[in-house]
């Protein structure tokens, strides 16, 4: 498998870990039902392609890149369907955690 296979996994399961954690609220503790099969589906589904991207691609890389965009997206999500706008300290946050993905992804180095 090439790294772009890598990539492409990596980037459905931001996708999928988007769609995800972005509809978990409207499963109301789990009590929705369809809603809340749509949620388990779809992390299993991230969880599956984030496995298959960090055979490719380092593990860190891979974690941090899920993780940063994920937690951006999510946020961002909130803000449009939620009207959850972050404070201050939440933008800030929200950026230092861009800042540090980009940075990993640049100038990072594996051995």
């Amino acid at each position: 498998m090439t790294n772009l296979t890598g990539y492409i996994f990596l980037l459905l399961a931001i996708i999928l870990g988007i769609t995800s954690n972005g509809f978990l609220k409207s499963t109301n503790g789990f009590t929705n039902l369809p809603q809340t099969i749509f949620c388990i589906i779809s992390i299993v589904a991230c969880i599956f392609c984030l496995s298959k991207a960090m055979n490719i691609i380092p593990v860190g890389f891979t974690y941090a890149t899920y993780g940063g965009l994920t937690i951006t997206a999510v946020s961002l999500f909130g803000v449009l369907k939620y009207n959850q706008i972050p404070n201050i300290y939440g933008i800030i946050g929200i950026t230092l955690i861009i800042i540090g993905v980009i940075l990993l992804n640049t100038l990072g180095k594996t051995t």
